[in-house]
């Protein structure tokens, strides 16, 4: 982790998966990020995907970057 310059809660592996999971969700369906997690419910998955504050913000950036350029 520290060698990948992550601190604080990102660094535990609630954080990695968190990370990947809303990374996976902008290039995957949802129902297949929830079979990459080994998930057996959706509402499962939604937990790892709860963001807030500057990845938020940067979710939404890029969801108006690709609005803006279709």
């Amino acid at each position: 982790m520290i060698k990948s310059d992550i601190f604080g809660k990102q660094a535990s592996a609630k954080g990695l998966r968190h990370g990947f999971a809303v990374h996976a969700v902008s290039v995957a369906p949802l129902t297949l990020v929830k079979k990459w997690l080994g998930h057996s419910r959706l509402e499962t998955t939604e937990i790892y995907l709860g963001v807030i504050g500057l990845e938020e913000r940067a979710m939404a950036k890029r969801m108006w970057s690709i609005i803006s350029t279709t």
